[in-house]
């Protein structure tokens, strides 16, 4: 939003369809102090946890496996899932390509407690 006086609205299937990179969450909005995100999954994430964030992954298309030390939770189309702070997780998009909406706060680092060749620090704007 360029104005943060004036509402916009986001159309997810426009702004999911304006990327096609995977792994690298795209700053959709700005909440408070969050931000929502577009992100698309393929394939397994990396181990990794947030000591001082939650976070809360919607599924929008597709499906998502959260890898949890506890056991694995696959999470569709409509159903979110939240992974309070310190939670060891690994994300997962199965079958294909999966669309995740994110709402975390704006200090995160997608990749957590770990660096790897999956890590963003500069997050585009959509």
């Amino acid at each position: 939003m360029s104005d943060k006086a004036t509402p916009s609205k986001v159309n997810l299937k426009k702004a999911f369809a304006s990327f096609s990179d995977h792994w690298s969450p795209k700053i959709a909005g700005d909440i408070n102090d969050a931000q929502v995100k577009l992100a698309k999954f393929e394939g397994k994430f990396d181990w990794h946890h947030h000591d001082n964030e939650d976070e809360l992954f919607l599924v929008i298309a597709g499906t998502m496996r959260m890898g949890l030390r506890t056991g694995d939770v696959d999470v569709g189309p409509g159903e979110f899932i939240i992974i309070p702070r310190g939670v060891e997780h690994r994300p997962e998009g199965l079958d294909g390509e999966c669309h995740v909406l994110l709402l975390e706060p704006k200090t995160i680092v997608n990749t957590g407690n770990v660096v790897t060749e999956k890590t963003v620090t500069e997050l585009d704007r959509l």
